[in-house]
């Protein structure tokens, strides 16, 4: 029998962690895919060298270490402009900035993967370019970007795991929380990583299905 001082309120601590993890995913992902589509939208059709000014921002969120970038943006905001944010909203808000600087490059790949020949007989049938890209490229491209768009979305949920330096308490932080008071590290980080398990399993499953569905279509 296993012997432990967890409790059932230890249990529900977890699962409110869970909670705030899966929603910060949510939020900077729903967000950072807006935003990472509109970027790589423009990259792709001012082409590389027009869109320099935005490659190079991007490129700073994709460079420098995500730990750096919530501790430096939260001290920035808080002591230099006196914003006054909370840490979830400034968690939020670089989970946000960085997944839409990788989406943007998954969106430019999958925007060049679709053929040009296509996009041609499109516009010659008297599509305008949104039309164009709103019923043969997005759609096409979407097929293409998907995977890349899941991994991206799943390193997303586990690299909020760093968002405890702004103090969030996350799963990851709930989970050091209950280390440090019940000296049980083993069981409390089994406990966390099948949570971890339960957000991303469906997830990466529903994902496989779809590619699976269109590459049958």
């Amino acid at each position: 029998m296993l012997d432990t001082a967890l409790s059932a309120n230890d249990f529900l601590f977890l699962a409110k962690g869970a909670g705030m993890t899966i929603f910060v995913t949510i939020l900077s992902v729903f967000f950072g895919t807006i935003l990472g589509i509109i970027f790589g939208v423009i990259r792709y059709q001012l082409g590389p060298y027009w869109s320099a000014p935005l490659m190079i921002v991007l490129d700073v969120f994709r460079s420098i270490p995500l730990l750096i970038q919530l501790v430096l943006t939260y001290a920035f905001l808080g002591t230099v402009l006196r914003l006054g944010l909370s840490g979830l909203t400034v968690a939020c808000i670089v989970l946000t900035m960085y997944t839409s600087a990788y989406c943007a490059e998954i969106v430019r790949g999958g925007i060049e993967a679709v053929p040009m020949t296509l996009r041609r007989a499109s516009r010659s049938l008297g599509m305008t370019w949104a039309q164009d890209m709103r019923n043969i490229v997005l759609p096409l491209a979407t097929r293409v970007a998907l995977p890349s768009w899941i991994g991206l979305a799943l390193g997303v949920m586990k690299d909020s795991a760093l968002v405890y330096v702004v103090q969030v308490t996350e799963l990851l932080k709930s989970t050091q929380i209950l280390i440090t008071r019940l000296q049980e590290p083993l069981l409390l980080l089994m406990i966390c990583g099948a949570f971890y398990f339960l957000i991303s399993f469906p997830v990466a499953r529903f994902g496989g299905y779809l590619e699976k569905r269109w590459s049958n279509d």
